[in-house]
C-alpha cells in the first residue's frame, strides 16, 4: 500500500482562505489528504495548493459553489475517482450578507442567497457524503469517518443587522445535531464547531470596530481568534480522539459566548 493509499481523505469546503485554510493546514500537518473546493479558479489558488502539498499532503481542488446542489455529485465523484474513498467532511464554506441591513429592511433576495449557501448547500452535501460514509463503515468497520459543521456563535447570539446570517447558522447547528443522531449507530461522529470573532478577509471590514470592543472586554481572552485556532480543534476531532462525543458543540471564541453578568 502506498502512502497516498493509506492517508485518510477529508473534504474541506471553502478550504483555501480564512478559517477553511486554517483547517486545511492543520489537517495536512496531521497526515490527511485534502479535497478542497471554493468559488475561485484553480489557477487563482495554485500557490496555496502548492504550499499544502509541500508538507506531503495529496491535494485536489475544484471550483464549486456549494449552494448549487446539482453540482455536488460531480465534485464528490471527482474525489472518489482520485482516492476511491472519503473519510471526513468539513462543512466550512459560508458567506455573510452583501449588505448588513436592519432586520426590518432586509430583503428576500439576501435571505435566499445566505440560506442557500450557509444551510441548504451544506445540508445536502452532508446527505450525499453521509451515505458514502455509512457504506464505507459497513464494508470496513475501522475506516476513519467523521463530519464537522463549522457554524458560528451567531447560531446562538443575535445580531439584528444580519438576521439572515444568524438564521442560517442556527439552522446549520440543528443540522449538525440531526446528522449526529442519524449517523451515531453507524459509527460516524458528527461535531459542531462554533467560531467567534476570527480574523479573516470576511471580518476585515469590521476590524477597527471589533478591535475596540475586544479591548473593552467583549472577548474575555482579549484577542482576535485565528483560523489556526479553529484548525487545531477540527484536526483534533478528526483524529478520532472523541468518538463518544458525537453531537458535541465546541465553542472557539475566547469565552465570548459564556453567559456572564
Amino acid at each position: 500500500m502506498t502512502a497516498e493509499q493509506s492517508r485518510p481523505v477529508a473534504i474541506v469546503t471553502g478550504g483555501t482562505r480564512g478559517i477553511g485554510l486554517g483547517i486545511a493546514r492543520a489537517l495536512a500537518r496531521d497526515g490527511w489528504d485534502l479535497a478542497l473546493c471554493g468559488l475561485r479558479s484553480e489557477e487563482t489558488v495554485g500557490e496555496i495548493l502548492d504550499q499544502l502539498r509541500a508538507g506531503g499532503a495529496g491535494v485536489m481542488y475544484r471550483t464549486l459553489d456549494v449552494s448549487r446542489t446539482a453540482d455536488h455529485p460531480r465534485f464528490v465523484g471527482a474525489v472518489r475517482e482520485r482516492w476511491s474513498r472519503i473519510n471526513a467532511l468539513v462543512n466550512n464554506a459560508g458567506r455573510g450578507p452583501r449588505v448588513r441591513a436592519d432586520l426590518l429592511d432586509a430583503t428576500e433576495e439576501s435571505f435566499d442567497e445566505i440560506l442557500r449557501t450557509n444551510l441548504q448547500g451544506p445540508y445536502f452535501l452532508t446527505q450525499h457524503v453521509a451515505r458514502l460514509l455509512v457504506t464505507q463503515r459497513r464494508e470496513q468497520t475501522d475506516a476513519p469517518a467523521a463530519i464537522v459543521f463549522v457554524t458560528s456563535v451567531s447560531a446562538v447570539l443575535a445580531s439584528t443587522n444580519r438576521g439572515e446570517y444568524c438564521v442560517s447558522k442556527a439552522g446549520l447547528s440543528m443540522a449538525a445535531r440531526l446528522f449526529a443522531l442519524r449517523l451515531a449507530d453507524h459509527g460516524v461522529p458528527v461535531y459542531e464547531v462554533r467560531p467567534g470573532i476570527i480574523g479573516t478577509d470576511m471580518t476585515a471590514p469590521v476590524r477597527e470596530a471589533y478591535d475596540k470592543r475586544i479591548a473593552d472586554g467583549l472577548v474575555p481572552a482579549r484577542r482576535w481568534g485565528t483560523p489556526e485556532d479553529v484548525g487545531r480543534v477540527v484536526s483534533a476531532l478528526l483524529r478520532g480522539d472523541f468518538p463518544y462525543a458525537s453531537g458535541s458543540v465546541i465553542d472557539v471564541d475566547g469565552g465570548l459566548s459564556i453567559p456572564k453578568l
